[in-house]
């Protein structure tokens, strides 16, 4: 513990001061953005829009050793882009370097938020807590990644590319492009939070290891359906491609739990285990 007592006041103030340099930093990390992003933001934000993105000429390749694989090829991707209000590509390139800034400053918001509580901490919780900091941090960004890279094309390219009639002609606007690819993103960094959760539910003594086992099924079933929902296009593909990431977070939760308490392991000494201690 810390040595000397705080007052709410005190830590009131220190929690000022640590906000200030979090927004201290964003600001300096946006400039940043401001410089890089008009550099940028046709390799990387725009690149899911281009028939040459690194995901699409992947499962190309994949296709010519696996023949139930969608249609990646270039002939079979066009996409028209549009603006159609005065300000939105002003706006865009200021959200686009608050988000930039904002990703890169994650890993200082952590070290900000666990120099605020660790002081509070018993020495025996500094530990867990700083790998749980560490953890969720790495998680975020994996999730990002997974998002970035297969979620948000698979979505895009289903989308762009179905056709109701011959007549209508798919046309986007840089809006309904960006609000996709921000949420899709954000939501996948989110769910690969789940180990993380379930981390903190178990040191709350509320999930032990047997009810991964347990309900492993019905993780199954829930990953399916999650990623049916994620996924509008429907084709076993795309489904299958966003459910296993899904459920691996599932696994991964079940090896980062507590063990089961002794008399619970007692008690299903005689069933089969899916996960050994």
């Amino acid at each position: 513990m810390k040595e000397k007592e705080m007052s709410f006041w005190d830590h009131l103030e220190e929690f000022r001061w640590t906000l200030i340099r979090i927004i201290g930093a964003l600001l300096v990390l946006s400039i940043v953005g401001f410089i890089l992003i008009p550099r940028i933001f046709d390799s990387i934000i725009l690149a899911p829009a281009s028939s040459d993105f690194v995901t699409y000429r992947f499962f190309e390749n994949a296709s010519k050793y696996i023949p139930f694989l969608p249609d990646f090829s270039a002939d079979a991707f066009k996409v028209e882009m549009l603006n159609i209000n005065m300000t939105t590509q002003f706006m865009t390139y200021i959200s686009t370097s608050f988000a930039f800034a904002f990703l890169l400053l994650i890993p200082y918001i952590l070290f900000e938020l666990w120099r605020f509580i660790s002081p509070a901490l018993y020495e025996n919780e500094t530990r867990g807590v700083k790998r749980a900091f560490g953890f969720g941090g790495i998680m975020f960004v994996i999730g990002c990644l997974v998002g970035y890279f297969m979620v948000f094309p698979l979505i895009f390219r289903f989308l762009i590319t179905f056709e109701l009639s011959d007549l209508i002609q798919n046309t986007i606007s840089l809006d309904s492009y960006m609000n996709n690819f921000y949420t899709l993103i954000l939501i996948m960094g989110v769910v690969f939070e789940l180990p993380l959760v379930f981390w903190l539910l178990s040191n709350l003594g509320l999930i032990y290891r047997s009810f991964f086992r347990k309900f492993r099924r019905h993780a199954v079933v829930g990953s399916l359906f999650l990623a049916a929902i994620i996924t509008p296009s429907g084709d076993p593909f795309s489904l299958l491609v966003v459910t296993i990431p899904l459920y691996m977070l599932w696994e991964i939760s079940a090896f980062v739990v507590k063990k089961d308490p002794p008399e619970e392991v007692e008690e299903e000494e005689n069933l089969p285990a899916m996960y050994s201690d």
